[in-house]
């Protein structure tokens, strides 16, 4: 799980925790006007990247197409778990691939599925070939300051770094050398699955 192995990230790292005593409520959610969520959306890469990309923002029944894009990108607000914030932009391949994982995963949510479920159901599509690993070395931009993870294990929210994901469908830690858990180092999620990606920290300048 993408929570698991990122919660080491986030506290080898240094980056501020919200602690709670009862479960955080969502960073996300349907409070914000369209425009507001667009914004997020936006703020997950650079505007000459962000800015001609596909948007899609999230609406009760699932993930709607606001503005359709010319550079192949696709930025969005992700929730790899119902309480997170994620603004993410996909380049064309996992515009392609992986993000249709996440329009299933939404509208399998307003369906009132569980998260087991939902997960099951998209490890079955990949088998079955009804979603397909990316076909070749792919980026995704996270770089908002505006990022929200939940951490099941401390029951806290934590800040986001802003980073970049590389898909790396099918890496072991072996194949990229099993660096240190630091933050300035790349670090792999999902290791061994067809959506395993590399996350990297841009240092500061």
């Amino acid at each position: 799980m993408r929570t698991l192995i990122l919660a080491g990230l986030l506290l080898t790292a240094n980056f501020p925790a919200l602690a709670q005593t009862e479960k955080p409520k969502a960073a996300y959610d349907f409070s914000l006007s369209r425009e507001e969520r667009v914004k997020l959306a936006e703020s997950a890469a650079p505007p000459e990247i962000s800015g001609p990309a596909t948007v899609y923002v999230l609406e009760r029944t699932g993930y709607v197409k606001v503005r359709e894009g010319t550079n192949g990108f696709s930025c969005f607000v992700d929730r790899q778990n119902p309480l997170n914030l994620e603004p993410t932009c996909l380049d064309a391949e996992g515009s392609a691939t992986t993000l249709q994982t996440r329009f299933f995963a939404e509208e399998q949510r307003a369906k009132g599925k569980s998260e087991e479920e939902i997960t099951a159901a998209i490890q079955e599509g990949y088998k079955t070939g009804k979603y397909h690993a990316p076909r070749k070395p792919c980026i995704v931009y996270m770089m908002s300051d505006a990022g929200y993870l939940y951490i099941a294990e401390s029951n806290q929210m934590y800040h986001l770094p802003a980073h970049l994901m590389f898909y790396a469908p099918y890496f072991s830690d072996k194949d990229i050398g099993s660096p240190p858990a630091a933050a300035n180092m790349p670090h792999l999620i999902r290791a061994g699955q067809p959506d395993a990606v590399i996350i990297v920290v841009p240092g500061k300048h």
